[in-house]
């Protein structure tokens, strides 16, 4: 389930930082409040995420996912660039996500340090 919030966050991401582009500074009402809406959504998740990841991890991959999503989503409705070197580059990106969450299985569990410490006093 923690995957699945960084996942939602990420995309959400990619909502506010599309929504900051198309509200024009805040000066479109509507599309300022669906910004805001996305923004709170997207650190609700990550909040959710991480008290059950690494906080490195989660918000990695979190900033992985809404940044790789959010240059996509320009290069699809902004009409922002999209060459080869980009979508390489977006390419890192997705297999460095990809890394991170495969390390997971590896990594102990998050309060696994805390328990240990108060078990030995």
């Amino acid at each position: 389930m923690p995957w699945f919030y960084v996942l939602v966050g990420g995309v959400m991401d990619v909502g506010w930082a599309i929504g900051l582009k198309l509200s024009q500074g805040f000066s479109n009402p509507l599309l300022s409040i669906a910004t805001i809406i996305c923004i709170l959504i997207s650190y609700g998740c990550y909040v959710k995420s991480i008290r059950m990841l690494p906080a490195g991890t989660a918000y990695a991959v979190f900033t992985g996912v809404g940044g790789a999503g959010t240059v996509i989503a320009g290069m699809l409705f902004l009409n922002e660039p999209a060459d080869w070197m980009r979508i390489g580059f977006i390419s890192f990106m997705f297999f460095g996500i990809l890394g991170l969450k495969s390390m997971e299985a590896k990594e102990p569990p998050v309060n696994q340090t805390t328990t240990r410490y108060r078990e030995e006093l």
